[in-house]
Formats: structure tokens, C-alpha cells, sequence
């Protein structure tokens, strides 16, 4: 009991709690959205849900997982930087088929804010996960602020790219269909 107490992880299990649930309940929140989003006349294109929509969904989720991970009661912490680490690589891999996805699909022509926000800073936010990964075992103290800067930044992302999504479909219903 005293090793748990003395881990470098115990003072972060707040920040844990609160990360975890936030993204635990905005997932739930994309799954709302995008059924009501798919009850609409709005256009309903596989390419354009893959690149704008589910990568949020991921986000969240990874999130949610880094939140678990750090929250679980680990004896030498070089087992959860393992796991980070493959978190982050993961999410580097799905960042690059999330870019794929936004070249293939064709309802929507992306500019440089979509291209920062749903490819750029989840780039960057992943690789700065495997460092921190990396980090973790031999200085806890500044990995520990780096996965925490990377979840809340996976967080934003997630809620700007969920706002951008919404109002890209409002604007759209508002605008009068195309009889022809």
C-alpha cells in the first residue's frame, strides 16, 4: 500500500477522473450528433463521416484509454509507458489514414483549418504521446505533464472538429435544396 501511495501517478488520479469522464461523455455525445446528423437531409457521404467525423469519436477514446491506463495501479511504470507508447503509435497510424480519407472523399473541399485541426495537432499530440511514453520510467515528473497537455489537447481537438461538423451541417440545412 505504501509503494502506491509514494507512485508518481497518485497525485494525478483528479486529473484522471476528470479527463476520463469528460471524454467518456463526449463520446456519447458524437454518437447523438452523428444520428441526428444522419436523420437530417443532410448529405450522407461514408468519406466525408470518415474524415470529419469518426476520427473525434477517437480522440475521445483515446483519451478515455490513456485515463484508464494512468489510472490503473501499476508496479513499475515502464509497463504503462509500453502501453502509451502503443497508443500514441496507433494513433500516428490512424492520423495518416484520417489524411488519406480527407484526399479520397469529395463532398468537401478541406482548407488549412481543417487540414491543422483534424490531421496537424492530432499528429502532434500522438508523437508527443510516444515521447512521453518514452519519458515516462525515467522522469515521471515531466512525462506525466506531457501525457496531461496531450489529453486535454485530444479533448480540444475533439470538441472543435464536433462544433466545426455541427455548424458545417447547419449551414447546410439552412441553405435551400437542390431541385435539379
Amino acid at each position: 500500500m505504501l509503494e502506491a501511495a509514494l507512485s508518481p501517478l497518485a497525485p494525478w488520479q483528479n486529473f484522471y477522473v476528470i479527463i476520463g469522464s469528460a471524454a467518456a461523455a463526449l463520446t456519447g455525445l458524437m454518437f447523438v450528433v452523428i444520428t441526428l446528423i444522419m436523420g437530417t437531409r443532410a448529405r450522407r457521404s461514408s468519406g466525408a463521416l470518415g474524415a470529419f467525423g469518426t476520427p473525434n469519436v477517437v480522440h475521445f477514446c483515446i483519451a478515455l484509454l490513456v485515463a484508464a491506463l494512468l489510472s490503473a495501479p501499476w508496479q513499475a511504470l515502464w509497463n504503462a509507458g509500453l502501453l502509451l507508447g502503443l497508443c500514441g503509435l496507433f494513433g500516428v497510424m490512424y492520423v495518416i489514414i484520417v489524411i488519406r480519407r480527407a484526399r479520397r472523399q469529395t463532398e468537401y473541399q478541406p482548407v488549412l483549418e481543417d487540414w491543422l485541426w483534424y490531421t496537424i495537432f492530432p499528429l502532434i499530440s500522438y508523437t508527443a504521446l510516444v515521447v512521453a511514453a518514452i519519458v515516462l520510467p525515467g522522469n515521471p515528473a515531466l512525462a506525466l505533464f506531457g501525457i496531461g497537455a496531450v489529453m486535454v489537447l485530444l479533448l480540444f481537438i475533439g470538441i472543435h472538429n464536433a462544433w466545426d461538423t455541427v455548424i458545417y451541417v447547419a449551414v447546410e440545412l439552412t441553405e435551400p435544396e437542390n431541385k435539379s
